[in-house]
């Protein structure tokens, strides 16, 4: 059997969970490829200066988020893996960026314990750590690119730090 024909027979037993397209997203999506050409168009550097932002949780006890993990098999091996209900994790925030990293970044409160993110944190981060380590290098002109969570999309974080 060929490497690539050893994959036809399998199939996932976990899928991938993912959101909902909508009927207004194909104009939206559409609007944005024709902003972003014309950047690239006027500002031949323009995807230099996108700077992608995230956090990601790892959890401590060793559990694998399910919706990013994959099993392959012929048949179904019938796993089963039982977790804690709130497992401890630890919360990590980078940037990335053509000019290189920034970060990592540990949420942590004032006794060193693990949190988890919300606007106020992340405000601090921001103001505290990400812009001054921003402020290390030569930068005249960014693009965030970052999710929708409800910590980077807070009034006063949309107000005061952007």
């Amino acid at each position: 059997m060929a490497d690539g024909d050893r994959f036809n027979s399998c199939q996932v037993i976990y899928s991938q969970f993912g959101l909902a397209i909508h009927q207004n997203d194909h104009q939206a999506r559409h609007r944005f490829v024709e902003w972003a050409q014309n950047e690239i168009a006027a500002v031949p550097d323009f995807h230099k200066r996108i700077l992608f932002i995230d956090e990601a949780h790892f959890w401590l006890n060793g559990y694998v988020n399910k919706q990013n993990c994959r099993i392959w098999s012929e048949a179904n091996p019938q796993v089963y893996v039982e977790t804690p209900l709130h497992p401890e994790k630890l919360t990590v925030w980078c940037a990335l960026w053509a000019g290189g990293i920034i970060g990592p970044y540990f949420f942590k409160n004032d006794e060193g314990h693990n949190v988890t993110v919300n606007s106020e944190r992340y405000r601090a981060m921001i103001t505290n750590f990400f812009i001054p380590e921003l402020n290390n290098h030569d930068v005249h002109e960014l693009w965030f690119q970052q999710d929708g969570a409800t910590c980077h999309t807070a009034r006063f974080i949309e107000r005061h730090v952007w």
